[in-house]
């Protein structure tokens, strides 16, 4: 009971550091909040892109999505110990690599990410609803979705914990039963495991959607860590989110790569309930359910990122609960708005949006993992970070933005998007190893700038 008190209670707090006293909760929490989160039907349409986009066969898409979300994990993952080390979001910390001023660049791009997963969220899930209740239609289903997301992201980091726990048990059993209804029931059909054609570029290409899907979470993590107790410690932080994160999205994207080897055309949902028979209201309806959980983080971490982004201009700021309703309020009405008018063409713009992030993440979880664990090992003045001047990082650290944007630049000759192709790409059959480059250039030239 006391518990489910904590869950429905509204958090207060919002950029604030949050004081040793406050502190609660256990490993176990890191493993539930990512495992529990990413069962959901925007996992596994990614996971369909290396059979409907890259036209990868079963098996090669199935090696690619594992080996991109084992390595891109690893990163995401490593942003778990500065929560309970330091009490501060992501974007607040990010503070003490870019400086007060500097980091802006950063927060507003994160900004402009968490509204779009929370559109591609909105879609799939309005589309589900539709499917389930054929008196719902798509918008109605979109609206209902964004309204209970936002009440569990204004009452805040306990009720989403306390949700991402339950949809742990709840979708990784419906996920389990979908497997062996399509496996054993419907049954696979013939030349499913030699359709597709394997190719480097499809290869590298789904490996970059796992990686991503992973690396975009680095500047969440810390916003369900921080009220972690600080013995928490490195090492059980890391695994925890690490295998909470790599097989909670591994698994629907495995479901997803069979639903798109298994149905014509782009429509995984609808795929995916012809696959599911009987079972296909259930899963819809669970999966669409798990993602409010996701949804509210999104919403959550968009909150926490614009009131820092707020705060940053006006330092004698300090955002409430009430700050953080107002704030969600309206980045709800951006996503859903977003959501309605792209829905008609969703598949083409979620895969240009994911590529996109790819190109501007990479670089700064390389600088935020360098500066934490190899220039500063762990010890920041968290004074600082909310301090009008930036405190002892200043307003802007040249290092820190210079090597962001070198980053990004390198990058360049070797993106393969929709949009546009570099030479080097376009040499290497269209292959995106972009995020491999920006890494490799970004994380030393900024140790040898910064140490």
């Amino acid at each position: 009971m006391k518990s489910r008190a904590a869950a429905l209670r509204l958090e207060v707090k919002t950029i604030q550091p949050i004081a040793h006293e406050e502190r609660h909760g256990r490993g176990l929490d890191l493993f539930t909040v990512w495992f529990g989160s990413n069962i959901m039907l925007l996992t596994i349409v990614t996971g369909a892109l290396g059979v409907t986009v890259f036209h990868l066969p079963f098996l090669g898409a199935v090696a690619a999505l594992t080996a991109g979300n084992l390595v891109g994990a690893v990163f995401m993952a490593l942003h778990a110990a500065q929560g309970p080390l330091l009490g501060v979001p992501q974007m607040v910390q990010t503070r003490g690599q870019f400086g007060s001023h500097g980091a802006l660049l950063v927060v507003g791009l994160v900004i402009v990410m968490y509204v779009g997963f929370f559109a591609s969220n909105l879609v799939l899930g309005g589309e589900a609803l539709a499917t389930v209740a054929p008196r719902f239609d798509a918008v109605e289903g979109i609206v209902l979705m964004a309204v209970l997301s936002a009440v569990v992201a204004i009452l805040g980091y306990d009720l989403i914990h306390a949700y991402a726990r339950v949809m742990t048990f709840v979708s990784g059993v419906v996920l389990a039963l979908d497997f062996a209804w399509i496996a054993l029931v419907h049954g696979l059909p013939v030349g499913f495991w030699t359709t597709g054609t394997s190719s480097a570029a499809g290869l590298l290409g789904t490996a970059s959607v796992g990686a991503l899907w992973q690396i975009a979470y680095a500047p969440y993590v810390s916003d369900y860590t921080r009220y972690m107790p600080a013995a928490t410690g490195v090492r059980p932080a890391f695994w925890a989110t690490y295998w909470g994160c790599s097989l909670g999205s591994v698994l629907p994207m495995v479901l997803g790569a069979v639903v798109g080897v298994c149905v014509k055309g782009d429509d995984v949902i609808g795929g995916l309930a012809a696959l599911s028979g009987r079972l296909g209201p259930v899963v819809l309806v669970v999966f669409s359910v798990a993602m409010v959980a996701t949804n509210a983080m999104n919403l959550y971490c968009g909150a926490l990122s614009t009131l820092t982004f707020g705060q940053t201009l006006t330092p004698r700021w300090s955002p409430r609960a009430a700050a953080r309703a107002v704030v969600s309020t309206v980045l709800l009405a951006a996503a859903v708005a977003l959501a309605v008018w792209g829905r008609n063409s969703f598949l083409v713009n979620y895969t240009s949006f994911i590529l996109l992030l790819l190109y501007v993440l990479v670089p700064w979880t390389a600088v935020n993992l360098v500066d934490f664990y190899l220039v500063r090992r762990g010890r920041y003045d968290v004074d600082s970070f909310l301090q009008a001047d930036g405190g002892i990082y200043g307003r802007v650290n040249r290092a820190a933005v210079g090597s962001y944007l070198l980053g990004i630049l390198v990058q360049i000759p070797f993106m393969s998007t929709p949009l546009f192709t570099g030479l080097i790409a376009h040499r290497l059959h269209d292959a995106d190893i972009s995020w491999i480059v920006g890494l490799l250039v970004t994380a030393p030239v900024y140790y040898w700038l910064a140490a």
